[in-house]
């Protein structure tokens, strides 16, 4: 099993990656990769009125490896969706490498999901074409492009040989295993030199090992192509290996978890992993279910402003002072 530690790249020791980048990004969003700004999503369901995402803000670098997580119904696979050029917000600004979404055609969707994004689904079958050889579906994507075939092939031979599969290009998927799928569809997903790849629980039907070998070329993907990549799963493996996770609640960014490599004064490496809650840009933000849980907070809290920090108290009516816990 590859050491936790050693997969949060480009760390050293002491250093936090994404506190100062996300200051400077929230100055200048524009020059994040990706930029959700009061996101909203609003579905409407016979005569009712479903709300996806609530004002939702994301910033992603360029070249980060991020995984989203978050509660069946949270609001998580609509922002794939969202920005996979798949579905369009009802309000707010989504862009991704410079491209509004919000304000793009079904032509020009299609263009941006050919050549900007690449997707990888949880199921094979979404993935790949059943008649087609591994090579075969490699190159599809650049066939649609109209990429020449001898470029065609060289590029193909080259991606599955990346994804450890240069000797399975003839083989159709019914003839490789779930982890060989997953291999091939990350190929496919890279074939156009996207900017980012999306993927949604890519590891969700795979054993523990194979998901590891998936999570580990993910990895190589990102440090060797610089591939920007966004994970939507419930998988441990992967929320708790990458540099920056990101829970989505009730529509919106509720916290971040950022990790870091430190130094004990033994001299030995670990890994530090610090959870924050997300300030959007009018102020809110959400107190973590069991903090709320663990004090009884209702429907109002007491604030007090102190030099460095601010101080949540339970109401407590009817109680001299505050009455409540630190």
């Amino acid at each position: 099993m590859t050491d936790p530690i050693s997969d949060i790249v480009d760390l050293q020791p002491g250093e936090q990656v994404g506190v100062e980048t996300q200051r400077a990004s929230a100055l200048a969003g524009d020059e994040a990769l990706i930029v959700c700004d009061n996101l909203v999503k609003i579905y409407k369901v016979a005569d009712l009125e479903v709300v996806a995402l609530q004002g939702l803000d994301l910033l992603v670098e360029r070249g980060e490896f991020i995984a989203l997580v978050g509660a069946s119904g949270s609001g998580k696979s609509t922002l794939l969706n969202i920005l996979g050029g798949l579905d369009v917000p009802s309000a707010g600004r989504a862009t991704v490498a410079g491209h509004h979404l919000g304000e793009m055609d079904a032509k020009e969707r299609t263009s941006y999901r050919r050549r900007v994004i690449g997707f990888v689904w949880q199921q094979s079958a979404r993935n790949l074409l059943p008649y087609l050889t591994a090579a075969e579906n490699v190159e599809l994507p650049m066939l649609l492009e109209g990429v020449a075939p001898g470029e065609r092939q060289r590029r193909a031979t080259e991606l599955l040989e990346l994804v450890g599969l240069g000797e399975r290009g003839d083989h159709r998927p019914d003839r490789l295993s779930g982890g060989e799928q997953q291999r091939v569809s990350i190929a496919v997903a890279i074939a156009n030199r996207p900017a980012v790849l999306f993927a949604d629980e890519p590891t969700g039907e795979l054993d523990s090992d194979t998901a590891q070998q998936i999570f580990d070329l993910l990895r190589s993907v990102n440090n060797e192509l610089g591939v920007t990549i966004v994970v939507v799963t419930h998988d441990p493996l992967v929320s708790e290996r990458v540099s920056r996770t990101i829970a989505i609640r009730d529509g919106r960014t509720a916290t971040e978890t950022l990790r870091r490599s430190a130094v004990s004064e033994a001299g030995e490496h670990h890994l530090v992993a610090e959870e924050y809650a997300v300030l959007d840009r009018v102020g809110r933000l959400q107190l973590p279910r069991d903090y709320v849980d663990a004090l009884g907070l209702e429907r109002r809290v007491r604030l007090v402003l102190e030099d460095d920090h601010i101080t949540v108290w339970p109401d407590r009516d009817g109680e001299d002072g505050f009455g409540g816990a630190r």
